[in-house]
């Protein structure tokens, strides 16, 4: 790293404590801006595959104020929560709300159940279904002083002594009922597939395309698919047909490479191919970066976000045609 853009970045993060809160917000705004305009940073954002990049913040180190920070100095234009606003006052969240905003930056999913391991709120258990639409009423609340579009719903581990077909039927009932929730609230819910392999052990929802029929079966437009690609290529595998598959009604994906969860290129997973399909799909809505960076956290995040960029571009690329003679 040059002198230069190391003493750039130190200006960033030190700037958050030690200049004025107008001269801090004039700061952000030329840093959020910086991207979508030049070169510095990567490719700008797609215009053709209309679609917003986004990181989970959890995998990124510091506090609040310094991983906004890191996000916006990489010319990302969106982030995503798990339950770090359970620990927020009011005050906190008018804060992190305006210091996202003042970037350049959307805050577009949070995760609605809170503990979802140890707290009786799954979707699988019919026993756990108030505990369920309580943590999603709460959700919505936090969303809407956050300004968050959507709730991420974790189906739950299996649960002893039920079946598989009746875990599954609970799963829709519980989606049912919570949608009608969302509606009313204008929020929307994305149900996440997770890996049981090495990340998450007992985990019920462990393929795209069992997440895409509980969605199908739903049958609301404000219950959608939060496509984990990274932890449906560690369960099951050839992720491309099923992306294709589920593609009109995903609301987002989620982006690691396997095996490690860490920067695309890290792994053996073939992102250009996948970055193209997407882009050939013309989905619109998020991909969000959730792997751990190996190295800095920045450099690592304008790599990640402009090889999609290329990608989504690459495949929404219309053919040449030949000049009529």
């Amino acid at each position: 790293m040059s002198q230069i853009e190391a003493s750039r970045r130190g200006f960033l993060r030190a700037g958050l404590t030690v200049i004025g809160a107008g001269a801090l917000a004039s700061a952000q705004r030329r840093t959020a801006a910086e991207p979508q305009a030049s070169s510095p940073q990567g490719m700008p954002p797609p215009k053709t595959a209309r679609v917003t990049s986004s990181v989970m913040l959890w995998t990124l180190t510091g506090t609040m104020e310094e991983k906004l920070a890191k996000v916006a100095e990489a010319g990302i234009q969106s982030t995503e929560l798990v339950t770090e606003y359970a620990k927020w006052s009011d005050t906190e969240a008018a804060k992190y709300r305006r210091l996202a905003e003042s970037y350049g930056l959307g805050m577009d999913a949070l995760l609605a159940q809170r503990d979802w391991v140890r707290r009786p709120v799954s979707m699988v258990n019919p026993a756990h279904r108030e505990g369920f639409l309580n943590d999603v009423r709460d959700a919505i609340v936090w969303a809407k002083k956050l300004n968050v579009p959507q709730l991420i719903v974790m189906s739950g581990n299996e649960q002893p002594g039920m079946t598989r077909e009746a875990q599954h039927a609970s799963m829709v009932e519980g989606g049912k009922r919570a949608a009608e929730i969302a509606k009313d609230a204008d929020v929307k819910l994305i149900l996440e597939n997770l890996n049981s392999r090495v990340n998450h052990k007992g985990y019920f929802l462990t393929s795209a395309k069992e997440t895409l029929e509980v969605v199908k079966e739903v049958d609301n437009p404000h219950f959608r698919m939060l496509f984990d690609i990274y932890h449906e290529q560690v369960q099951n595998g050839n992720v491309i047909p099923k992306i294709l598959e589920a593609v009109p009604y995903v609301s987002v994906f989620h982006v690691a490479d396997a095996p490690g969860r860490h920067d695309p290129g890290t792994g053996e997973m073939k992102w250009d191919d996948i970055y193209r399909a997407i882009g050939k799909s013309e989905y619109a809505g998020y991909i969000a970066l959730e792997y751990e960076p190996t190295g800095d956290e920045v450099s690592s995040l304008i790599a990640a976000v402009t090889q999609m960029r290329r990608g989504l571009n690459a495949g929404a690329a219309k053919p040449e045609t030949a000049e009529a003679g």
